[in-house]
C-alpha cells in the first residue's frame, strides 16, 4: 500500500520537466525529457488504507499573511511565484523562492506564513497528505502561537 501512496504522490508532484529545442514544429527527435528529484522527505505513519492527497494553491497579496495556524496532517509545499517565509515553532524562519519545496509535520505551530514582497503577489501549492477527516488548516490559540519556541 505504501508503495502504490509513494507512485501516487510521484506522478502529483511537478518532478518532470519537458523542454522543447527548437521551434514548436521541431521533430519528435528533438524532444527531450529529464526528471530530477526536487524534494524527498520520510512522511510518519499513515493509515494506509485511508490516504487522501489533497493539493491547494495559496496565493498571498503582496505584503499579506496568514494567521498563526497548525495543520493535522502532513504538508508538502512548492512555491510556484515569488518568495514565501514560513516559521513553524521550534524552527527558524525560512525564505523559500520559486522552485523549492517545504515540508510541515503534522500538528505543528505555524508561526509565520507569509508573503516576502511588498510588490509582488506570492503562489505556492500545498499538498496535505491525509489518512483521516479533518480540516486541512486549524486556528490556533494566542497562548499557543507566542514566541518561536527557541531557548
Amino acid at each position: 500500500m505504501e508503495r502504490r501512496f509513494l507512485s501516487l504522490l510521484a506522478l502529483l508532484w511537478p518532478t518532470v520537466l519537458v523542454t522543447v529545442q527548437g521551434a514548436t514544429t521541431a521533430p519528435s527527435s528533438q524532444l527531450e525529457a529529464r526528471a530530477r528529484t526536487v524534494f524527498s522527505q520520510d512522511l510518519p505513519r499513515l493509515d494506509g488504507s485511508r490516504l487522501q492527497v489533497t493539493t491547494v494553491e495559496v496565493t498571498y497579496p503582496p505584503g499579506r499573511s496568514s494567521a498563526p495556524h497548525s495543520h493535522p496532517c502532513p504538508v508538502i509545499g512548492y512555491v510556484l511565484k515569488g518568495a514565501v517565509r514560513m516559521q513553524v515553532k521550534g524552527g527558524a524562519p525560512s525564505i523559500y523562492t520559486v522552485g523549492d519545496s517545504f515540508y510541515e509535520a503534522p500538528n505543528g505551530i505555524h508561526l509565520i506564513s507569509e508573503n516576502v514582497s511588498a510588490k509582488e503577489p506570492a503562489t505556492f501549492l500545498a499538498y496535505f497528505i491525509c489518512d483521516h477527516s479533518t480540516p486541512l488548516s486549524v486556528k490556533v490559540p494566542a497562548t499557543q502561537s507566542e514566541g518561536d519556541g527557541q531557548p
